[in-house]
């Protein structure tokens, strides 16, 4: 049962994201690489070189995901770093599971947020119009937006990230036992 000991390995770690994350809207390199580290650790002592290569590909599978967003400074160093880790944890098998829990995760954290008015959704409403509207003013819309450094544009990803991984190691546990 590695998935087993992989989960108890890094749900400590995970849930101190978390917490750093909704806290401070920031997730330290310490922990993200930590937690790269202890993965490859995990899948190394678990399955051998071909356990440690198949964390790896699952990791750059998962922090690729999010490089195309970090590039347009939609996403943090921080969300690409806990991203890759979370692959390394689930490997390359459960890397495309991780990566739809992880998005399910983000948009109902999302939309709690923009519900309970904890985040600012005038960048949400620029987009619909800019898609929907052909009368909309795009220049004079994009101007009026609130900086992207401003905390209410932030939603804190690490947490859907943290959910999203532990919610596929549980699923691969399952896995194990049929």
């Amino acid at each position: 049962m590695p998935y087993l000991y992989t989960l108890c390995a890094v749900l400590p770690c995970m849930l101190i994201l978390c917490w750093q994350d909704c806290k401070y809207r920031r997730l330290p390199n310490t922990l993200t690489i930590g937690l790269a580290v202890i993965g490859l650790i995990v899948r190394l002592w678990t399955g051998g070189l071909p356990g440690l290569c198949d964390g790896l590909l699952g990791g750059v599978v998962c922090g690729g995901f999010l490089l195309i967003p970090y590039m347009m400074k939609s996403a943090g160093g921080g969300d690409v770093k806990m991203l890759f880790a979370a692959g390394v944890i689930t490997g390359f098998r459960f890397a495309f599971a991780e990566l739809l829990f992880v998005s399910v995760f983000g948009l109902l954290i999302g939309i709690v947020m923009l519900c309970l008015g904890l985040v600012a959704s005038a960048r949400l409403r620029h987009f619909l119009r800019v898609i929907f509207d052909w009368r909309y003013d795009r220049k004079k819309g994009a101007a009026e937006l609130p900086p992207k450094t401003d905390e209410r544009t932030r939603v804190p990803f690490g947490v859907a990230i943290a959910a999203g991984t532990t919610l596929t190691l549980l699923y691969a546990i399952y896995l194990e036992r049929i």
